[in-house]
């Protein structure tokens, strides 16, 4: 946790009695409440190192700015749903009888976690959150006494091509290890409750016939719209992989739903070694990301508007956390893709 707790003493945020809905005000007191930070990250990157010293003096910069009174913004809350096998956790390429048992992915163990996973969720997931927040405390006065209702960042759903049939062996209950690290990711960030929620299934067939997935996927998710059609209230990120039909599901929610799914990110899998990662691509308007690591999709959402700067950061400190964690080697092409990402990340901020 080294590289994560060093950057929330790191970010400079605004002090946390301006913060009075509930998931940013946790996240302000859990980020940081001093003015300033009495050391540097202590990131092993020093692309990471320099985007957070960059940061810093972006933020040192525009502390004496003058308050802003624009209107309080409309935006439409984000869901993020996703995928399991390949998204969140490695399959490891494991197969019976020709049948890929969830995905295709080589580069991690079956069951591991993809470095700085839950934070980039619980960053989507908060951005329109804190945005609100940050508005309604530009224009609220020192001396106004006002109840302001509490605000929490929508769970995350998962759309997955599990049997509905086997749910007693595959079904992803509340103390599920998947389950329980994402509500340790809302609680280490003071964001108690936010986690895993509603869970659409598949079936057999899907299962069997590989080619079913995708459409099996899209048919939950138009479930899932159901909740709020318009998209005036809710509005969805996908991300899937590229192992398992999840480009084709999330390519069609685009050409059918393109005013409430805001993004698709997929994450490039491969049973071989340096799988290319395609270029971003457009859709009804709507942006298709690939991406190698959980920094890149960060990146690609700071610059989409989907996640702020500090998110980056934060993300980028939970990848890092993780792989030390684990006791990767350095010489792991698994710190290659890390670092390569660390260096967009830094480029990201320097054009914000």
């Amino acid at each position: 946790m080294k590289a994560f707790a060093a950057v929330s003493q790191a970010l400079l945020v605004v002090p946390v009695a301006s913060f009075t809905l509930g998931g940013p005000q946790h996240i302000a007191c859990k980020v940081g409440t001093t003015a300033a930070a009495s050391s540097s990250p202590s990131f092993q990157s020093a692309a990471a190192a320099a985007a957070v010293a960059l940061l810093r003096r972006r933020r040192s910069a525009s502390a004496s700015a003058p308050a802003s009174s624009t209107a309080l913004p409309y935006r439409p809350f984000t869901q993020v749903i996703s995928d399991v096998d390949d998204t969140i956790k490695s399959s490891g390429g494991v197969n019976v009888g020709g049948v890929a048992l969830g995905g295709i992915d080589t580069q991690y163990t079956r069951g591991d976690f993809y470095p700085g996973v839950f934070q980039f969720y619980l960053e989507l997931s908060l951005h329109p959150v804190e945005q609100i927040n940050e508005s309604l405390v530009s224009r609220r006065r020192d001396d106004d006494d006002v109840y302001l209702p509490k605000i929490d960042p929508p769970k995350v759903s998962i759309l997955t091509a599990r049997a509905e049939e086997f749910k007693a062996a595959l079904e992803l209950k509340e103390d599920s290890k998947l389950a329980v690290a994402f509500r340790s990711a809302g609680e280490d960030a003071g964001v108690d409750g936010w986690g895993l929620g509603p869970v659409l299934y598949g079936s057999v067939a899907e299962w069997i016939i590989q080619d079913k997935k995708g459409l099996r996927k899209f048919n939950s998710f138009e479930q899932l719209v159901q909740q709020d059609p318009t998209g005036r209230i809710m509005q969805y990120v996908w991300v899937g992989d590229t192992g398992e039909l999840d480009q084709e599901a999330g390519e069609t929610m685009l050409r059918e739903y393109p005013e409430v799914v805001k993004a698709v990110f997929l994450h490039v899998v491969s049973e071989a070694a340096g799988p290319s990662v395609p270029a971003p691509k457009l859709i009804n308007g709507r942006p298709v990301v690939f991406f190698r690591t959980y920094v890149g999709a960060a990146a690609r959402a700071v610059q989409l508007g989907l996640m702020g700067d500090d998110g980056l950061l934060r993300v980028m400190a939970a990848a890092e956390d993780a792989l030390e964690g684990a006791g990767v080697p350095r010489t792991s092409d698994k710190w290659a893709d890390i670092e390569q990402d660390m260096a967009l990340a830094s480029r990201t901020l320097s054009l914000e």
